[in-house]
């Protein structure tokens, strides 16, 4: 992909302390492993640390979108340890390409605030315009702002956040994303008008838009790397997508106002979040990847709103912000029991476990490759 201006790896953990992210040189981080052709994910697996993740000591980081707030959970003692304030209306923490820093998305504060995970501190809020999400290439030579308002993909440099290209889309409230296999192209949803976006990575142009209906949500890609998962709020399910056509070719119901896609760490399994409706009778549908099916539902007592999240690097905890409960779930992935409720503030949203195992991250809450 050609980017003017743009240069290697995202902000360092120096950032942190500066009013702005200053430029640096970072080194990529060495592979533990390196994908197949059956599995992308191969780098992801339990213990596959770089040397800029070894050590950093465990937090769950929770914004709260009502609150302007993060909340820090210790997983050891499922404790709330830290709360901190951010811009107004944080959506997601987000960690960067080179691992080195977490960013908390603040949407309508038109900010991000950079926490260093070394740490689990933050430092000083910077102006990023219109921050609803926030992803990296392949290749780390760009960010990727999703400015759901703006109804744009903005690269910027991943430094800096500069901007490099401003990416009109064609419907309304663009907001979650995966990348091709080959790192050539992403697919996008758009939330308020039921459809997806394909994007070439190459040109930076969009190329390609397909009705799926509904409120499509997260966008996650099998390990087998030929077809995309897109959670569908409205519809209760996952569609199920052929991104080289760009054609759907089949829907599997799961259960009501699915929004979260996450990979097990054995890369057999996609978790799926279901919110849970007006009931608020949230659960988590795991399907397996051979299959395409439902293999089992796993159920919260008292019921929930499970929302946004990650797998803990042992890949034996499932953790879920619960958005309209101002809790965090714990799910044990073994017997799909929940661990425990964790009270936060309100509106948590797009929850970040750190560190994870994986050679880079290509944003959002931790999606890692």
């Amino acid at each position: 992909m050609m980017l003017v201006g743009a240069c290697s790896g995202s902000g360092s953990s120096r950032h942190v302390a500066a009013s702005r992210p200053r430029r640096a040189t970072v080194r990529p981080p060495a592979p533990p492993a390196e994908p197949s052709a059956t599995n992308i994910y191969a780098a992801d697996g339990v213990g596959m640390f770089v040397p800029g993740t070894q050590g950093v000591p465990s937090h769950v980081y929770v914004p709260n979108s009502d609150d302007a707030s993060v909340d820090v959970i210790d997983p050891t003692t499922f404790k709330v340890v830290d709360h901190f304030p951010t811009g107004r209306n944080p959506q997601h923490v987000v960690p960067s390409w080179d691992l080195q820093t977490l960013y908390v998305n603040n949407d309508l504060g038109n900010s991000l605030t950079p926490i260093d995970p070394k740490t689990a501190k933050p430092g000083k809020t910077f102006p990023v315009d219109d921050p609803y999400n926030l992803y990296f290439t392949p290749d780390g030579k760009a960010a990727i702002v999703v400015a759901e308002a703006r109804r744009a993909l903005d690269f910027r440099d991943p430094h800096t956040f500069g901007l490099i290209k401003r990416v009109p889309v064609g419907c309304k409230g663009p907001n979650r994303m995966a990348f091709a296999a080959d790192d050539s192209y992403l697919i996008a949803a758009c939330e308020f008008s039921g459809q997806l976006f394909k994007l070439d990575l190459r040109t930076m142009e969009i190329v390609g838009y397909l009705k799926v209906g509904g409120a499509p949500q997260d966008v996650k890609l099998e390990p087998a790397g030929k077809v995309f998962y897109v959670a569908d709020m409205r519809a209760g399910g996952v569609h199920e997508i052929d991104g080289a056509s760009f054609t759907q070719i089949g829907f599997l119901p799961t259960g009501p106002e699915a929004h979260g896609l996450y990979v097990s760490r054995d890369s057999r399994f996609l978790y799926v979040s279901n919110r849970g409706g007006p009931k608020n009778r949230g659960s988590v549908s795991v399907v397996d990847f051979a299959t395409r099916r439902v293999a089992t539902t796993w159920e919260i007592p008292g019921g929930g709103t499970p929302d946004m999240g990650g797998v803990s690097a042992d890949g034996k905890v499932f953790w879920l912000s619960g958005r309209r409960s101002r809790e965090v779930y714990a799910f044990n992935t073994e017997t799909g029991k929940v661990l425990a409720k964790i009270r936060v503030g309100p509106g948590p949203h797009g929850l970040c476990v750190w560190p994870q195992p994986g050679r880079f991250s290509l944003g959002h809450t931790g999606n890692m490759r």
